[in-house]
């Protein structure tokens, strides 16, 4: 796919300014302008956030109100029930306000709606069971802000509903108790983006100020709280920032068993933001897809090593299967796609018999990214189809879905993911409408854009300068790992590893060689040659092997050198 390579318009006083002022080398002070961070206590916070850095918790909509509630049930020994989701997000939520009350003395129960067979959020038959096991209080985390009818039904069975989310509202606010959420229209939160885990410790942090706890009540759980930010793909800046830099601290020496035998069992060299989003979160996030949430919130809440390190297992087992039949899905969504000439349409639009529900989000998002086009994958079973759908930059994927509701039994989402149900007998129909809406929209323009920080000589490149960059992690949303253009290296050895999946070479420039790999990239394998020379978009990295550190480039695109 072609991709177009872009530099920042980077104001050349102001990096300057910020090299000499923060004594911070240019090439840092570059990146931090071209991320938009220029003022001086936004830079200040930056790269070295302190727990000070947190905003006061009171200054959300309704959050008197839900403490007031809280420590009254707490008072009375009221039975609080905590309803969350199957992601990674929702699970360390349930743990983080379970362990948190538990150290209250309040024993709260949680629920998890099974991904599978109810979906995400509240539904009534979950509500109704709580009902009769005498809960009083319900509390939500991750979810809850669009269950306008669910929440009057708690509300009708005398139940009291606290609703703690992050997801967009719409123009109606449940009838809740209270409802914290920093993206309501009325908030004057000072930061929008919090994950839904974000929300919860903005919660335990407001009750331990009511209550006069020691500050460590609540910042103790910040190792669970910056997995289930980081896993949630939401901004790292601003307060999710100090969230993940203080909490990534803490990770590395977390005290909670169940993370720490996780921890172990990835065998990352190295326990930042990647391996949280490539190996601790998938892991978690398996069990929800394999129909198990409740794994791993036992694997969260345990005390007992043994019991820990066997669920750990089980994770890399679920995380396994997962693989297996993402896979199976995949290689079958591509054989239709060639079949049908389907990558000469707008869109693509496949429905399968018994694909797995649980993982065919996953395997949208690789089919839109391979032909940077708005994909919606549906599984038939019977005459009900269960879709997950993933969109490019520039289309609104869940706006799409609103001009096509009449053939939707159901749908929601945001505009670049969107899950939904339909009938089996409208999915032609569907198909028809939605790939009307992309042709108006004029989609075929849009190109992927590689944001460049800047062009690099490779023999001013030292491995300090690489280390130095660790003071802009942890990288993720609106804090992307630099990325840097290497021109004119000439290709020593090329080769595809991993059964051809990924791409391995050796590039030779005037003073050396540099190891470089490219992942996902195994098919350019027939498309370069050794002696080529070649341009490189990527960011650079130290690999260690046999306790030898080397540099290597992490390609993100190649191309041959115009000379």
């Amino acid at each position: 796919m072609n991709k177009k390579w872009e530099y920042y318009n980077s104001d050349k006083l102001k990096i300057k300014q910020i090299s000499q002022k923060f004594n911070l080398p240019e090439f840092i002070a570059k990146i931090l302008v071209n991320r938009n961070i220029t003022e001086d206590e936004q830079i200040k916070v930056f790269l070295n956030p302190t727990r000070n850095d947190f905003y006061n918790p009171f200054l959300l909509n309704d959050m008197d109100k839900a403490v007031s509630k809280i420590i009254e049930a707490i008072n009375k020994k009221q039975k609080i029930i905590i309803y969350g989701d199957y992601d990674v997000d929702g699970i360390t939520s349930i743990t983080v306000l379970k362990k948190f009350l538990e150290d209250r003395g309040i024993k709260a129960g949680y629920y998890i709606p099974d991904r599978l067979n109810e979906g995400y959020g509240l539904n009534k038959e979950a509500i109704s069971k709580i009902s009769s096991e005498g809960y009083e209080l319900i509390i939500t985390v991750d979810c809850g802000i669009t269950a306008i009818e669910d929440v009057e039904y708690a509300n009708s069975l005398g139940m009291k509903v606290i609703v703690t989310d992050h997801h967009e509202p719409s123009d109606i606010i449940p009838n809740a108790f209270a409802v914290i959420n920093p993206k309501r229209q009325d908030s004057t939160y000072p930061f929008k983006n919090l994950a839904g885990v974000g929300v919860v410790f903005k919660l335990i942090q407001a009750i331990s100020k009511k209550l006069e706890l020691p500050e460590k009540e609540y910042l103790k759980y910040l190792d669970l709280v910056c997995i289930g930010t980081i896993s949630d793909i939401v901004p790292l800046i601003d307060e999710n920032r100090v969230i993940a830099k203080l909490g990534l601290k803490l990770v590395c020496v977390t005290r909670n068993v169940g993370l720490r035998e996780l921890i172990s069992s990835i065998r990352f060299k190295k326990i930042d933001s990647s391996a949280v989003s490539f190996g601790i979160a998938p892991r978690i996030n398996a069990c929800g897809r394999m129909g198990h949430a409740d794994e791993a919130v036992k694997l969260f809440l345990t005390q007992n090593i043994v019991e820990a390190g066997n669920i750990a297992d089980d994770l890399n087992k679920y995380n396994v299967t997962r693989q297996s039949i993402e896979k199976k899905i995949y290689e079958e969504a591509l054989i239709k796609i060639e079949e049908n000439n389907m990558s000469k349409e707008n869109s693509i639009i496949l429905g399968g018999e018994n694909w797995h529900h649980g993982v065919i989000g996953i395997v949208a998002s690789k089919i839109t990214d391979l032909f940077n086009k708005p994909s919606i994958l549906i599984c038939f079973e019977g005459d009900e189809g269960k879709g997950s759908g993933r969109s490019i930059m520039g289309f609104d994927l869940h706006n799409a879905l609103c001009k096509s509701s009449e053939y939707l039994e159901k749908f929601g989402g945001h505009e670049m993911a969107v899950g939904l149900s339909l009938k089996k007998e409208n999915f032609n129909k569907f198909k028809e409408k939605f790939q009307g809406i992309v042709e108006e929209s004029d989609i075929k323009d849009i190109v992927p854009i590689i944001k460049i920080d800047e062009e690099i000589d490779l023999k001013n490149i030292t491995m300090d300068m690489v280390k130095e960059m660790s003071k802009l992690e942890p990288f993720g949303e609106e804090n992307k790992i630099p990325i840097f253009l290497f021109r004119n290296l000439k290709i020593d050895s090329i080769r595809a590893i991993s059964d051809g999946k990924h791409l391995k070479l050796s590039l030779k420039y005037s003073r050396g060689w540099i190891d470089a790999i490219g992942f996902n990239m195994g098919e350019l394998v027939e498309q370069f040659t050794i002696e080529d020379k070649i341009d490189v978009v990527g960011f650079l990295e130290i690999n260690s092997y046999n306790n030898i550190e080397k540099l290597q480039i992490n390609i993100k695109d190649m191309m041959k050198s115009i000379v």
